[in-house]
Order: structure tokens, then sequence, then C-alpha cells
């Protein structure tokens, strides 16, 4: 069937929409109109760096649309479905067993299929597909059982969609890791959309939550969710020191979205004894003082995708929202799927939180 979709074909390069034939579902295989997907710093940062040899690529995994079609053995998904479509993982190596499908020892969210056939061609040549079991910067896309989760038709697709990412990491990190209690002190490091999450999740726990970040609109929405306080990190000497000062006393929690050495030595720096560090940011390398977080006792955890069930929290993210109790409205901005290079451009400056491409407007 022919597509439409967003293809790069050099790192680094960008995305050109263009006509691709897409594969009908296998075994385990949905086919998905797509209605919105999200635009995640993952995908830019991916598209960046992806080796040359699995290029031309289609990216995009936070994808929502309608299942048009299932593959031979799919059940509990049929045709008509509205889905919020999410990593993917095997549900029996140990991780997945033991509740932790983010950390999936399979590889299967880059691999493709498995035998190596492509979901997509261009002009009878391969197309690299299957990103987060996805590649939803299509009007079309082949997903999977295990990635796809039933929401309700009448949740909104550009809420549903970046559901399945950039939304659950954040909710997912303060309420399934770091899970403060009240009157405990959170501190988020970077008020981009998965941040932004984590500030609502720890206000709806109780928790006294500060946010920090150079960007003033996104202050002001941090403000808005119910921050204690905010702190520009270009106006201050020292940060740790302005977090200290807003709280009144050390971080018990922090989450640090950005991957950046200044902030992570920040978050150490600012931390109470005993305290919690989460890393959710894309990057390559951090140090610290190793007696510093000796001496103050602090763990340090990378976290994947919330370290979420998405068959569990995606359904609580929609019924949070249905209910007024998530209000991450106002940190889209909805973009025609045409306009993906202009969308993906705001997402880097900072201009946009979220840009959710559209696929009916």
């Amino acid at each position: 069937m022919r597509i439409d979709a967003a293809v790069v074909t050099t790192p680094g390069g960008p995305f050109e929409v263009v006509p691709v034939h897409i594969d009908a579902p296998r075994a385990g295989e949905i086919l998905v109109r797509m209605r919105a997907v999200g635009i995640c710093h993952t995908d830019l940062g991916m598209k960046a760096t992806w080796p040359e040899r699995r290029m031309p690529q289609v990216f995009g995994h936070e994808g929502a649309g309608v299942v048009e079609a299932v593959g031979p053995g799919v059940t509990g998904l049929a045709p008509g479905q509205t889905v919020c479509l999410t990593f993917r993982s095997c549900g029996t190596c140990v991780q997945c067993a033991d509740g932790h499908p983010a950390y999936c020892s399979t590889g299967l969210n880059t691999a493709g299929r498995a035998d190596g056939s492509p979901t997509l061609t261009r002009d009878g040549d391969p197309v690299f597909g299957g990103f987060f079991g996805q590649s939803s910067f299509a009007t079309y896309a082949i997903a999977h059982a295990d990635n796809a989760i039933a929401v309700p038709e009448n949740l909104p697709p550009h809420i549903a969609a970046p559901l399945g990412c950039g939304v659950q990491t954040g909710y997912g990190t303060i309420t399934r890791v770091l899970r403060p209690a009240p009157d405990s002190t959170v501190t988020v490091y970077g008020a981009g959309s998965v941040g932004l999450c984590a500030v609502m999740a720890a206000v709806r726990a109780g928790a006294r939550v500060v946010a920090v970040d150079p960007i003033e609109s996104r202050r002001t929405l941090a403000d808005g969710l119910g921050a204690i306080g905010t702190v520009d990190p270009t106006e201050v000497g020292d940060v740790a020191a302005a977090v200290t000062s807003c709280h009144g006393r050390g971080t018990d929690h922090a989450v640090d979205t950005t991957a950046r050495q200044d902030v992570f030595a920040a978050a150490v720096a600012a931390a109470e004894p005993r305290g919690g560090i989460a890393l959710v940011g894309i990057g390559r390398r951090l140090e610290f003082d190793v007696m510093q977080v000796l001496y103050k006792g602090l763990t340090i955890r990378g976290v994947i995708e919330g370290d979420v069930v998405p068959g569990e929290i995606i359904p609580e993210l929609a019924a949070l929202y249905s209910a007024g109790e998530l209000p991450i409205d106002n940190l889209i901005e909805v973009y025609p799927f045409a306009d993906i290079e202009r969308a993906a451009a705001d997402s880097i400056s900072g201009a946009t939180v979220k840009p959710v491409l559209v696929f009916d407007a």
C-alpha cells in the first residue's frame, strides 16, 4: 500500500515527506492508520547520529491512531480500535517477567523484523523501519501486539500520542521509581515535556517541587503546574545554592532530563543526604566526585521510559487526562505532518515544549 513517510536519507539530514510502500502486517503485527505522532528528542538525537548503513530510515515513536488490519495470531486488538503506540518488549526475558519491560534484553526497538525483511520500500528499495517497533513518522505504521495499547476513542489523538514515551517517562520516573513522600523535596532539572510531566506527578504526590530551566516560558508552565519555585540557571552563579534556597534544604529526589555535566554536578551538590538522582536524558558521559556521593549516600540511577509497564500506565494517564488531572494540553503545539521540519526546528530551539504532528489537518 502506498503511504507518505518522513524519510531521512543521511545522518543528520532533513525529514523528507515522500511516498513509500508499506507491507501488509505479518504474524504478531498490526497496521495502524496514524492520526498523530509526537516528536521526541530521542527521534532528533538518533537522527543526528544514526549509522549510514541503516539509511534511509523512518523515525517516530510516539504514535497514536486506529488499527486498520491485524496479522495472524494477534489477539486483544481489532480493526477500528484506537491505540497509543509505545516501546516494544518481549514479555518473557528476566526483566520483562519481573515487570520492567523498558529494560527488555532482546533489543526489539531498533532491530526491525527478525528476518531482516523491510516493512517499507521506496521504488523497490528497502527503507529502514521498525523504530521502537513503529516508525510512526508516516501516514501508516506497522506496529505490534506488544506495543499498541488501546485507549478510549474519545481521547484526542494529539493527547494520546505523547503518552507512549515522553509523558510516561516523566510521570513514571516519579510514580514508579522515585516515589516521593508528601512534603519531600523534588527538583526537576530541565522543564521540557518529560520534566514538566515529572513536575505534574510530583505535585500530585504532595511533594514540594522546584524546576530549573533557562527558558522563562517553561518556568512559567512549571509555576502553573504547582512548583513552589523555579530557577533560571543562566541568572544565578550557583544553581545548587539557588535550588537549596527555594526548598529551604537539600533535594530528596532529583530528575535530570539534560545529561549535561554542569546540571548533573548541581544535582549532586544540591542533594540531601541519602537522596536520589534519576537520569532520564540521553547523553554520553558524566563525571562526579566519588567522595561527595559516598559521604552523602546518594543513589544515582538511569531510568528508561519511566520504568513503566505501558499497558498499566497509559490507561492510567488517559484517565487522568480525561478527569482534568493531567493538563498536558499546556505543553503541546500541534503541526500538520507536512510541517515536520518546522516542528523539529521548534523543538530543538525550545520554542515548542512538545510538538505533535497530526494527519487529519
